[in-house]
């Protein structure tokens, strides 16, 4: 469950979580982010695990009964269309216990986050 206990890794994070299915899912969705971006860096930030690339790309955590995964307003706007099986909110996508987390559209969510941010920086370097 996210407490706001001082994770030091994703590592000391997921193995914080009560149960295997749990740290399976989380270890599931972290191996997904890192191979859709593969030069993003591993983080914590507001206590959960997180990926940097040109800026923030996404977050994931586990909560009493769901995981959520953060990828900004953009991730969830762009992709609405097919989340709609999910519990979304601005910048959420939560995934109940119950439900098979859908790793090939968070792959697609991260890739267009890294494009987003990347599109963000050359718009920064040409101001």
């Amino acid at each position: 469950m996210a407490k706001m206990n001082k994770y030091s890794s994703i590592d000391h994070y997921i193995a914080d979580q009560p149960n295997e299915k749990i740290r399976s899912e989380l270890n599931q969705i972290r191996a997904t982010i890192r191979k859709s971006a593969p030069l993003a860096q591993e983080v914590i930030s507001y206590g959960m695990p997180a990926f940097k690339q040109n800026g923030m790309l996404a977050y994931f955590a586990a909560f009493k009964d769901h995981l959520s995964f953060f990828p900004g307003a953009s991730g969830v706007e762009v992709f609405k269309d097919h989340l709609t099986a999910y519990k979304t909110s601005k910048g959420t996508i939560q995934f109940s216990f119950q439900q098979t987390v859908p790793l090939e559209l968070i792959a697609e969510i991260v890739k267009f986050r890294v494009q987003e941010n990347i599109e963000k920086l050359e718009m920064k370097k040409r101001k």
